[in-house]
């Protein structure tokens, strides 16, 4: 075994009351503000890869000169929000045709019903009888929606590995076979929940709508139509499709209820129909006060708040409908 040599210690530096009072210590050189570092930077030759958005937004620009413009005048579509794919379609279904604030305070209770939405699964769901579903302001065809979707996934019809996994042919044939689920909830659940992104929604209004600002139609374009002028976009037609909406709502086109434009839409119809009812109330008391009046100029004893028969022969020629 070789001997160890013994270790030199190094000198010490000198310590603070060691060191005389004009120790300073040396500053780094500064580098003029007009001139490069000497160290020159290169190109990461790894830079990160572009998203699957900016690539598709690359591609319309180039397939599509007419979508230049749109795209330089709306902000990009984001799709950061993912669910699992069976709580997806039940919270799809519970939001049909209603307000997102009435929509999203079901969607809370039925949550909380279940435990949570991790415990949002098929089992759970078909153990929520219907009385109990409405009690929390589901209808009784919603709650038989819910359990149909339910009872396919626990029957192995459907799954979240088999959605996800699903080409988007046979993925629409297989979801449209759930009760309360047609194409237009199928397109909107593979583009803002499954990330599809090459899905064309022929049959949503506001995109038939764009299409048609877009090249300039004398009128909507139909479904076959669309197929064939959507063509060039491919393979990101889901892409296209978020400027289109966008581009038809900017030029006034009715609005169409999706995930990324819920309050807007319902704010502004909720109020048209508070403002309907109250009128169709004002003109209804106003028809049933000009019934009485009339039937007592007749010297008919008659009281307004009980309606018979006869105020059905005068609510002829004077109630008004709106």
């Amino acid at each position: 075994m070789l001997p160890l040599k013994p270790h030199r210690p190094l000198p010490k530096s000198p310590s603070a009351p060691e060191r005389s009072a004009s120790y300073r210590p040396t500053p780094p050189t500064p580098i003029p503000p007009n001139k490069s570092s000497p160290y020159p930077t290169t190109p990461n030759p790894f830079p990160p890869p572009p998203s699957e958005v900016e690539v598709a937004i690359r591609h319309l620009r180039n397939a599509d000169p007419l979508l230049a413009p749109l795209i330089d005048l709306h902000q990009r579509p984001t799709f950061d929000t993912f669910q699992t794919p069976f709580l997806a379609l039940t919270r799809s279904i519970l939001y049909q045709q209603l307000a997102y604030k009435a929509g999203n305070s079901i969607y809370t209770r039925f949550v909380g019903l279940c435990g949570g939405e991790a415990c949002v699964v098929p089992e759970t769901v078909l153990a929520q009888t219907p009385q109990q579903l409405r009690q929390i302001g589901v209808s009784g065809r919603k709650a038989s929606y819910l359990h149909d979707l339910a009872r396919k996934y626990q029957n192995g019809i459907l799954s979240d590995a088999a959605i996800v996994n699903m080409d988007d042919k046979s993925l629409f044939t297989m979801l449209t076979m759930v009760n309360g689920i047609g194409s237009w909830s199928v397109h909107m659940f593979m583009i803002f929940s499954l990330h599809r992104p090459d899905v064309l929604p022929i049959n949503d209004l506001s995109m038939r709508k764009g299409v048609q600002l877009l090249y300039n139609l004398d009128e909507l374009p139909r479904p076959s139509q669309m197929e064939h002028l959507c063509e060039k976009w491919r393979p990101y037609r889901s892409v296209a499709a978020c400027y289109m909406w966008r581009f038809s709502e900017s030029k006034g086109a009715p609005s169409v209820r999706r995930p990324w434009r819920l309050v807007r839409l319902y704010r502004h119809s909720s109020s048209r129909r508070s403002s309907n009812n109250s009128i169709r109330s004002t003109l209804s008391n106003s028809s049933l006060w000009i019934h009485s009046a009339v039937l007592l100029i007749l010297g008919i004893n008659f009281n307004p708040f009980h309606l018979n028969s006869i105020i059905g022969l005068w609510a002829i020629p004077l109630s008004i409908r709106l």
